[in-house]
């Protein structure tokens, strides 16, 4: 099964977050989202604010400034994990391909 790079900007760089949707703790290195910037976004799925613990999560989209960018952590998962994010986020977000900061190419999740 191919790896895949995720970065993450909130939610899933908690243990318990990752815990509940991979079944196992993820180890990330830093990195950022260039153009883009974050504003809170209300969740009403209850599953995700007791996975979470939050009732709001930060969500993404461009900015339309290349100053911008959101920091965070890329993680390698697989495929069926990358599967299981898909699950865990609610249909506010959407998943795209991006280039980070660093060059690397991973998945993002952002304003649907």
């Amino acid at each position: 099964m191919t790896d895949v790079w995720l970065f993450s900007y909130g939610t899933l760089q908690q243990e318990e977050v990752q815990l509940a949707t991979f079944g196992r703790r993820l180890e990330g290195r830093v990195d950022a989202l260039p153009g883009y910037s974050t504003s809170l976004l209300a969740i009403r799925d209850a599953e995700v604010v007791k996975t979470s613990g939050k009732t709001h999560h930060l969500i993404a989209q461009p900015s339309g400034r290349a100053s911008d960018e959101v920091p965070g952590v890329v993680l390698k998962i697989t495929a069926a994990e990358l599967a299981a994010a898909d699950t865990y986020e609610v249909s506010d977000y959407k998943r795209v391909a991006v280039r980070l900061k660093s060059g690397l190419e991973a998945f993002v999740y952002v304003a649907a």
